[in-house]
């Protein structure tokens, strides 16, 4: 069917919801091209063999008009269906003066198509565009509701972040495109329409509802709400979310970027400087990661919060994982070993020669007793997850965003216990690429021997490192219970570094191979550490060989 002979119908659209047929002919039609044009549809790569509407969720708006929140299932010709939200709203085509949107209004990207309903033609559009629709969500959220459906109820729940008074207020789009619809309401909340669903809640409402309702924790975006569909006997799933927004100057990836500027330029005239509040502002970011870990902190709390001990299940988890992502690094590196340069080659060499040593520090973790504990965590952090604002009372200050834990992980998955210690290093590891990247892909650097680079990048980044995790440690005074003591501080954050490494290192080779020896780098640092560990514990395996540091050697030029 094209779209110059529109859908057709004698149903009119508020009776639309029990019509099956007209969602058939829909799903069978107009919404395949039109959902393959979305950038939050994740299925555009893998061969599709169909849409189909599995629920209808019926939302009257103001005029007595109604809009459909449709769960979409898209199925593959291999591997499980995806399901995804779309709302839907109906725009007639004659002029309704009382109709706060019209079809002029409406940009391209959220026209779906063209029908006629019992004789009156009109365009179907994604219903964040209606602005009826964001009033009657964000109203909702405000007075609580709870609106009956046809399976299960959708429960509007909201949040401390809201304040008294905002029932009604002005709304638009955000035009950013990403994987969730974004809408702003008094630019002053963020309402996130999560697309793609999942079996159970969002980690990222549960993460903020928790830190804003339960610990008070004020560095991050003000939980305002939440969307819900509940049915019975089944996980509740989550729509969509409302937060305070957050006035920021940039992320701290772009601030950390600003101030190794200064350094920079120090660097061919063999200076080095750093500028004392940069060290003020990497123990400011320390100590609020270490707020955050204490908010989340909760012996008595809700069980999906409640610390938990090193259990063998969470061993064999984490082991399994990563000796998967070593084994498919190791072929990855010998696959495209002539690809990299003279430098990245001698740390690819130390890396590999170490993997009997790296092999007996993960079998050490399997039995090694501690008695750290484990919480639920960012799960995803790094300094472009943290915005750099500007606080009446306190000045310069941080805020955290984006807790929906790592993008490649299954939802079950990002709601695994980790020690914080694993975003600590995922902190440590951007400080460490935002220097190197900084420092060998500037033309300010260009002319400068690879290794003295690698030498003056370590200095700043060790310092960097240092202060970033003493201002972090402190926070938590010792003996604390998450931390059992120094020894076992440092075997976990080597565990969490390697772990991080050898997963970044898989990105680098395939996309940016002038960019491997970074996460290499970040590998022998580690294992450097490991044979300071084995050393110490005196229990030397000799048939295991130590760090062949002397394959980094190079002839000086200089």
């Amino acid at each position: 069917m094209s779209m110059q002979q529109p859908i057709s119908t004698p149903t009119s659209w508020s009776e639309t919801a029990s019509d099956a047929n007209f969602w058939l002919t829909l799903s069978q039609t107009v919404l395949p091209p039109y959902v393959n044009t979305c950038r939050w549809f994740a299925g555009k790569a893998r061969p599709q063999t169909g849409f189909s509407v599995k629920t209808i969720h019926t939302l009257s708006l103001t005029d007595g008009d109604v809009a459909y929140l449709l769960v979409l299932e898209a199925s593959y010709s291999d591997g499980v269906p995806e399901h995804y939200l779309l709302p839907l709203s109906f725009i007639p085509d004659q002029t309704v003066p009382q109709l706060s949107v019209q079809r002029a209004d409406i940009p391209e990207k959220g026209r779906v198509g063209e029908i006629a309903l019992n004789g009156q033609s009109g365009i179907l559009i994604d219903a964040i565009y209606d602005e009826r629709f964001r009033q009657v969500l964000f109203t909702s959220i405000y007075l609580n509701r709870i609106i009956p459906q046809a399976v299960g109820q959708i429960s509007f729940q909201r949040g401390k972040g809201l304040d008294e008074g905002d029932e009604l207020l002005n709304s638009r789009v955000l035009p950013v495109d990403s994987s969730n619809s974004a809408m702003t309401f008094g630019d002053k909340y963020f309402l996130k329409l999560y697309r793609k669903l999942f079996q159970e809640t969002n980690p990222e409402v549960d993460m903020v509802a928790f830190l804003t309702d339960e610990s008070s924790f004020p560095n991050i975006p003000a939980f305002g709400g939440s969307i819900v569909w509940q049915q019975p006997d089944s996980p509740d799933i989550t729509l969509g979310m409302v937060q305070r927004m957050v006035p920021n100057d940039k992320d701290s990836w772009m601030q950390t970027g600003d101030y190794l500027n200064d350094f920079l330029y120090g660097v061919p005239n063999r200076m080095f400087a750093i500028r004392e509040d940069v060290f003020d502002k990497v123990e400011l970011l320390g100590r609020r990661t270490g707020e955050l870990h204490c908010a989340l902190y909760k012996p008595g709390a809700d069980p999906a919060f409640a610390p938990e001990p090193f259990t063998d299940e969470y061993r064999q988890f984490l082991i399994r994982r990563f000796e998967d992502l070593l084994e498919r690094r190791y072929a990855l590196l010998i696959d495209n070993y002539t690809k990299l340069d003279p430098q990245a080659q001698r740390l690819a060499w130390v890396f590999m020669e170490a993997k009997e040593m790296i092999d007996t520090f993960i079998a050490d973790f399997r039995t090694r007793p501690l008695q750290s504990l484990r919480i639920r965590i960012h799960g995803d952090y790094h300094l472009g997850q943290v915005l750099a604002v500007t606080n009446n009372q306190a000045g310069a200050d941080f805020v955290m965003i984006d807790f929906e834990g790592e993008p490649e992980s299954t939802i079950s998955e990002r709601k695994i216990k980790h020690s914080p210690l694993k975003d600590v290093a995922g902190m440590i590891r951007s400080y460490h690429y935002a220097v190197s990247a900084k420092l060998f892909n500037s033309t300010e650097t260009a002319g400068i021997e690879p290794d003295h680079l690698q030498r003056v990048s370590d200095r700043w980044f060790y310092l960097i490192r240092d202060t970033f995790l003493d201002a972090y440690l402190d926070v938590f005074g010792a003996p604390h219970p998450l931390f059992k003591n120094n020894s076992e501080i440092n075997f976990l954050l080597l565990i969490y570094l390697l772990e991080k490494a050898v997963y970044e290192l898989g990105y680098e080779i395939s996309y940016r191979p002038s960019w491997v020896k970074i996460p290499l780098k970040g590998i022998i640092d580690v294992v450097r550490e490991i044979e300071k560990i084995r050393l110490s514990d005196g229990g030397v395996a000799h048939d295991v060989p130590m760090l062949q540091t002397g394959l980094l050697q190079v002839k000086p030029t200089e």
